[in-house]
């Protein structure tokens, strides 16, 4: 890589002072002017061939450190509610698990340098950024490549704390068992990091709740034939094996018996991607049937598709892109015409 060279000059001091007063009445200074002189005799006299290969080396050179200064940035993302409000932030910098609860509790319990009057003021550099812009860092986080290091969702409305995990999607917990679990990492201060990380996964161990917009991959598992519909799309049963109430933000469950749940993920075949909701049908007990769309988020997108292709590969042998080829092939294969007899 160019490395810039330092020219040193000497100058008359009185010369040089009386040259710097006209100059600065005019607007311009010594350096200045021989900067421009410097560039007069450079277009003067290397030849053209010469000045472009060095300018394209030099754009090259900015380029590639550019990109490396952009490899090196670290995100977090945060999506926090409360009192009914919502606001999306990003950091330039690495929170996991272990810094984000102790964050929660510094906040919960009004520790020193955490009196503020809402969660995301306790990060002063925090950038607001969008839904979308979230959706995108989640995804990058599902990736596990570094570029994001921690996507969480703090309502403290509800008291619930999620965090995105590489390959389960998306874990949910209670705010005060998160509290719980940073007290015990963080209760001694000697404590190298592996043990609060270690201390803080044992109290957290068997406490993950089901929340509405946060399905786990620990929650879902496919079961039953993959369906094809029209032409276009793979449709798979899912199991409800979790809390249907708390993941879906509805009461089916807790006003009647004699229920029961099905729920159906589409696999767009053309897109090669999950479509955005999940289809779900409540049978009551007295023949009655009620349906209605559940959006999915990127992790759980992410969460899905996984699922859908190990799921094909064990039932068809086939990768999924692999299967929605054969099928739209064969749908797009004309029939053969009757023969006429004669």
């Amino acid at each position: 890589m160019s490395r810039q060279l330092e020219m040193e000059l000497w100058f008359y001091e009185n010369e040089f002072r009386a040259l710097s007063s006209v100059l600065a009445a005019q607007g311009s200074s010594v350096e200045k002017q021989l900067r421009e002189r410097f560039d007069e005799l450079y277009e003067a006299l290397v030849l053209l061939e010469t000045r472009q290969a060095i300018r394209q080396q030099a754009d090259t050179e900015r380029a590639a450190q550019a990109a490396e200064a952009e490899a090196a940035r670290v995100f977090s993302a945060f999506h926090v509610r409360a009192h009914g409000q919502e606001e999306y932030f990003q950091l330039e910098q690495r929170v996991e698990l272990l810094d984000a609860a102790r964050y929660l509790r510094r906040y919960l319990r009004q520790e020193p340098g955490a009196e503020k009057g809402s969660f995301p003021e306790l990060f002063p550099k925090r950038e607001q950024i969008s839904a979308e812009r979230f959706d995108q860092l989640v995804e990058l986080r599902m990736e596990n490549a570094g570029k994001v290091t921690g996507a969480f969702e703090l309502d403290f409305d509800r008291r619930e704390f999620s965090v995105v995990h590489a390959t389960d999607g998306w874990r949910s917990f209670s705010m005060d068992d998160v509290s719980t679990a940073a007290y015990h990492a963080f209760r001694k201060e000697w404590l190298p990091t592996g043990d609060r990380w270690k201390r803080l996964m044992e109290k957290l161990n068997g406490r993950e709740i089901a929340s509405a917009g946060h399905l786990s991959a620990r929650e879902v598992s496919l079961a039953e034939e993959i369906c094809e519909m029209d032409g276009h799309r793979l449709n798979f049963y899912l199991e409800s094996s979790f809390d249907v109430d708390a993941v879906f933000g509805t009461r089916f469950g807790a006003d009647e018996n004699d229920c029961w749940v099905n729920l159906y993920a589409n696999y767009d075949m053309d897109s090669g991607q999950v479509c955005d909701s999940l289809e779900v049908v409540f049978h009551h007990g007295d023949g009655g049937v009620d349906e209605l769309a559940y959006s999915l988020n990127a992790a759980e997108k992410v969460v899905l598709l996984r699922k859908m292709e190990d799921y094909c590969q064990q039932q068809t042998g086939q990768a999924l892109a692999e299967y929605s080829a054969q099928l739209m092939a064969e749908d797009m294969t004309p029939s053969a015409a009757p023969e006429m007899s004669v």
